[in-house]
């Protein structure tokens, strides 16, 4: 209450001292008696905003900014390699193998610590639910030779955020770096699991 009728006075005086001094605007009445009603509403202080979210977005929204920049880049690259012949123990950029492929990717863009072969990236990076996926990902797979074990590994594309089906880029042994789809009979039976490169 007290900085009501703290901030009526200094409005007073400042009314006076601009008609005193002629500084009234053009179109202004004047000397018009004015009468304030205050309603119960008015009487209730205002609350304090105590951050600025809503003009700066708050740091999670700039750092998923940043992450899709940073995914978009990663994808970017790995979509430059499509084409590229596989050859086993290949780490690029001429040729690939699965995990030379996307230790390859992320390096190029300064994360050279995902692990060298499929099983290594697969226990070395964040677990993360199918349900949870995005782009960028790390996605793990049987393979033949590997029995129940991880034995192939690609990177996230896309995800159907309902049915959690995703495409993602990998160095196939037959046809080199390309895109599949989750729902290809042979990778939809060996699916293992996701993981996140920190």
């Amino acid at each position: 209450m007290n900085k009501r009728i703290l901030l009526s006075a200094l409005l007073m005086l400042l009314t006076a001292g601009n008609m005193v001094s002629g500084k009234v605007r053009k179109g202004a009445k004047k000397n018009v008696p004015q009468t304030t009603v205050t309603t119960e509403a008015q009487e209730q202080p205002a609350e304090e905003i105590g951050n600025y979210d809503f003009l700066y977005g708050t740091s999670d929204e700039l750092n998923l900014e940043y992450d899709a920049l940073t995914i978009d880049g990663l994808l970017d690259e790995a979509m430059s390699h499509i084409g590229a012949r596989y050859r086993s123990g290949s780490k690029g950029p001429k040729a690939f193998d699965c995990s030379g492929f996307t230790s390859y990717v992320f390096r190029q863009l300064g994360n050279d610590n995902i692990g060298c072969s499929s099983r290594d990236q697969y226990a070395r990076n964040m677990p993360v639910s199918r349900s949870e996926m995005q782009r960028g990902d790390l996605v793990f797979f049987t393979s033949p030779g590997a029995g129940h074990r991880v034995g192939h590994v690609g990177i996230v594309v896309d995800v159907d955020p309902d049915t959690h089906t995703f495409n993602f880029i990998h160095a196939s042994s037959s046809e080199g770096v390309k895109i599949s789809k989750s729902t290809d009979g042979y990778y939809a039976r060996r699916f293992i699991g996701v993981r996140r490169v920190m």
